[in-house]
């Protein structure tokens, strides 16, 4: 807590206060420890004291547990913009990379392509719908 330096009569003394509470103070001198009685007034602290139960931790459910998900992967709006062209419906097959629609943003159309193989399962937009950014356009398993 506080380390101070006494010198009594021409000894050297290292005092370090550990811990103070009420008018008993825990203090260590040239590495003894001893706890002493303050014949002052005592400053109440303004720092409470935490007097809670420790909580037993049961270490096996720290661990962190895989888990393996089955759902679909959600194919989101790079920017946002309309639907301009459906290319592939739902149930078709598709290759990772090939386009799925056609988006317009920005005055340019954009291919929305697929980010890996599998099945369409839904597609959640229509021609001519506007689409905000990360907005799911469909999903594939």
């Amino acid at each position: 807590m506080k380390k101070f330096k006494f010198t009594i009569r021409g000894n050297e003394y290292d005092v370090e206060i550990k811990n103070f509470e009420g008018d008993v103070a825990k203090i260590e001198v040239n590495g003894t420890k001893y706890e002493v009685e303050v014949h002052q007034e005592v400053k109440a602290t303004k720092t409470p004291t935490l007097v809670r139960p420790r909580v037993a931790v049961d270490r096996k459910d720290s661990k962190i547990k895989k888990t393996i998900t089955t759902s679909a992967y959600s194919l989101k709006a790079p920017l946002p913009g309309s639907i301009f062209k459906l290319l592939k419906q739902e149930g078709d097959e598709v290759k990772k990379g090939e386009t799925i629609m056609i988006m317009e943003a920005m005055k340019m159309e954009n291919n929305i392509q697929s980010e890996k193989d599998g099945t369409i399962v839904s597609l959640k937009v229509k021609e001519g719908d506007a689409v905000l950014q990360n907005d799911v356009l469909a999903e594939i398993q």
